[in-house]
């Protein structure tokens, strides 16, 4: 399965440390790439992938998303699993295509892709070192599709969101969170001053918990 996709690529021959980079509703391959340099000082390689829904946007202009978002419905829990799978098929052409540590794997969402992130990072234990999850939702419908994983699959997850988001309300965060310790997920939750957005401050707080949970993890004995 091949996905219009744009990538960034740190100096070196690899394999380096990998996120994939999932946009929100209405975005498209180039949303995430632009921070790429700021995560960890552009250590990670960046692989952007475009949803295959198209969705209007105006005369002349089209974004993407990863499943049809239908307002004032519950989620189409089908739907965002078949669009997981065709991520997987994604994901399992990227490997072979781009120098990947299979072994430091983020899978990352914003908005909608945030939803994606939840249904691969949950739903494939053991491939992914880490989650992250900005302003998004997890919703319950989904968490409830998933087996609970032994203790060594379940990724650490970050959840950032905005108190004043104004498209996906905090509350939503914080039911997911709670939907994820549920699930036994280890999770860190983390809340800021803004909108439906990234900022700075969320970027310095994401890097360097990329940096204790993938780059350079605690080693403890067994």
């Amino acid at each position: 399965m091949r996905l219009i996709h744009t990538i960034f690529e740190p100096q070196g021959e690899g394999p380096h440390p990998t996120i994939l980079a999932l946009h929100g509703w209405g975005a498209n391959a180039m949303d995430l790439l632009g921070l790429a340099p700021y995560l960890c000082s552009g250590r990670f390689l960046v692989i952007c992938p475009q949803g295959p829904v198209e969705v209007p946007m105006g005369p002349g202009a089209v974004g993407y998303g990863w499943f049809p978002l239908r307002l004032d419905e519950p989620p189409d829990i089908p739907a965002i699993l078949s669009a997981g799978e065709h991520l997987q098929k994604f994901l399992d052409y990227a490997l072979t295509r781009y120098p990947i540590d299979r072994g430091k794997l983020v899978v990352l969402g914003f908005s909608q892709g945030g939803v994606m992130a939840y249904s691969l990072g949950l739903g494939g234990p053991g491939r992914f070192a880490a989650l992250v999850a900005l302003s998004t939702w997890l919703p319950k419908e989904l968490a409830d599709s998933f087996s609970n994983p032994s203790d060594d699959q379940r990724p650490p997850t970050l959840v950032q969101h905005g108190s004043g988001d104004e498209l996906i309300e905090v509350e939503h965060a914080r039911e997911s969170v709670e939907n994820l310790r549920r699930l036994r997920v280890p999770v860190t939750y983390r809340e800021y001053d803004m909108g439906h957005e990234i900022r700075p401050r969320g970027l310095n707080d994401l890097s360097a918990w990329l940096q204790e949970k993938v780059l350079s993890p605690i080693l403890t004995a067994r």
